[in-house]
């Protein structure tokens, strides 16, 4: 979508293809519309629209970020212990090891 700011330059204010190309292209959007001295109305509306897709990719980033953390969690290493009974046998106890304490 493209937006005239000051009625003299127009900006793109779609979203970049991830999240992490978003949050700064939104806060040179919205750097732009306030560039100038006094403000349009529409200046303010484009910037806070930017706000608006800047906050929106944060919080994408920081799903992205959960669901990594929790596959990351499934896929932790396991660390085995080899005991030796008394018998002459062996046997394995097995813990989590939890990288994220």
């Amino acid at each position: 979508m493209l937006y005239a700011v000051a009625g003299e330059v127009s900006i793109d204010t779609t979203p970049a293809r991830t999240p992490e190309e978003t949050i700064p292209k939104a806060q040179h959007i919205r750097a732009t519309a306030l560039a100038p001295a006094d403000p349009s109305p529409q200046d303010r509306s484009v910037a806070a629209q930017a706000a608006r897709m800047e906050g929106e990719a944060r919080i994408e980033l920081a799903e992205l970020k959960r669901e990594e953390a929790a596959n990351a969690n499934q896929d932790s290493t396991r660390i085995y212990r080899v005991l030796e009974q008394g018998d002459g046998n062996t046997a394995q106890v097995g813990g989590r090891l939890d990288l994220f304490a």
